[in-house]
């Protein structure tokens, strides 16, 4: 199954809501921001769309604008500021740019805030717009919580056979379909490393009381282990418009177009433990949780320079850990992994650690090849 099935209707769906929720997307051209621009259209008269970003695509963006009557539309590369403007002359549509027009986005009122930015680049808007607390169970009842990684295209693969992987075979997914950072990072796990990360910091669980099992059907997407025993599951299909939705409709539903779950026609579902001597992005989030300060933003750094070296071609897929593990071993020798005092510090810490990883290249792509 993928994330984006052809064979999905594309009829309208009844409103949910008691009353008009206002929606930014910061993001809106990515996968993400797209599938929760589909299932706002499909909801008339349910969403008012507030602001769109997008990072220089401002044909894509100008279109949605558009067509989803949005108050505000904001190009990142101010750059495309005056292209932006000309395509929405007339509109009624006000246009910003660069990072305050992100920030100018974030901050208008809504009740919801899709923040799709990839990366580092996310973080001022992002923080700016974080105006909902995390409802959930008492963090007391909780004995463990399990995030589900599907294992990527390379789950069986040996040691041998990851040295030869190209990026075409990394970016196709079994499963998903996504961005192409995070695919990757899905490959190498990484993507569960930053939410073992995420999670701990969003609902205050320890560490060591977080685990990531392989799931390679894409079904089961997260547990809850109570302390009484009993385990929730949330399952779905591999479509991130289900989370989106809930998150858009809650505490209601919506009537989502995802494809709905046979389990007799799955007929099984296998778990299986990370291999993290084939897979070490895993130990190296978890390494960077441990050692805690600047650790996790050195870490996230690193992972998007690699990947993005990987996909240019210019180091093999076993390089992309090696390049994060050699960064974060150079930013504690210097001394550099002291807690970030505010958002400007960790974007300063960003900013280093990305120079760091750019350094080590050579020495890691010669190793490598």
């Amino acid at each position: 199954m993928r994330a984006e099935t052809p064979e999905t209707p594309a009829s309208p769906v009844r409103p949910a809501l008691a009353e008009r929720k206002r929606v930014s997307v910061l993001g809106a051209t990515g996968s993400v921001g797209a599938s929760t621009l589909d299932l706002i259209g499909r909801a008339p008269g349910a969403f008012e769309v507030v602001a769109l970003t997008a990072h220089g695509n401002v044909e894509a963006l100008a279109e949605l604008a558009l067509r989803h009557r949005a108050k505000l539309a904001v190009v990142a590369d101010a750059g495309r500021y005056g292209a932006l403007k000309q395509r929405l002359q007339g509109s009624g549509i006000a246009v910003a740019a660069g990072p305050n027009g992100l920030i100018e986005a974030a901050l208008l009122p809504a009740d919801c805030v899709m923040a799709a930015i990839v990366g580092a680049a996310g973080l001022h808007p992002t923080m700016a717009a974080a105006i909902q607390a995390i409802a959930g169970a008492d963090p007391a009842d909780i004995e463990r919580i399990v995030l589900t990684a599907s294992g990527g295209p390379f789950r069986t693969f040996s040691l041998e056979q990851l040295q030869r992987v190209t990026p075409e075979q990394a970016l196709r997914h079994p499963n998903w379909s996504m961005g192409r950072k995070i695919t990757v990072d899905s490959a190498t796990l990484m993507n569960k490393g930053l939410e073992l990360i995420e999670a701990h910091h969003l609902f205050a669980i320890p560490p060591d009381e977080i685990d990531v099992l392989v799931h390679p059907q894409s079904v089961v997407h997260g547990l809850v282990e109570f302390r009484d025993g009993s385990v929730v599951a949330q399952m779905g299909p591999p479509d991130m418009r289900i989370p989106i939705a809930h998150c858009l409709a809650w505490p209601r539903r919506l009537d989502g177009p995802a494809p709905r779950l046979d389990l007799a026609k799955l007929r099984e579902l296998s778990f299986e433990t990370p291999d993290t001597a084939r897979f070490p992005a895993l130990a190296l989030a978890r390494r960077a949780l441990a050692t805690g300060g600047a650790a996790p933003t050195v870490l996230n750094a690193a992972d998007e320079i690699a990947v993005g070296e990987f996909i240019a071609g210019r180091i093999g897929f076993p390089a992309i850990t090696a390049l994060v593990e050699a960064t974060l071993d150079a930013a504690a020798a210097r001394g550099l992994l002291a807690e970030p005092a505010n958002v400007d510090g960790a974007l300063a810490v960003d900013h280093i650690a990305r120079s760091l990883a750019s350094a080590l290249l050579p020495e890691i792509a010669a190793k490598s090849s």
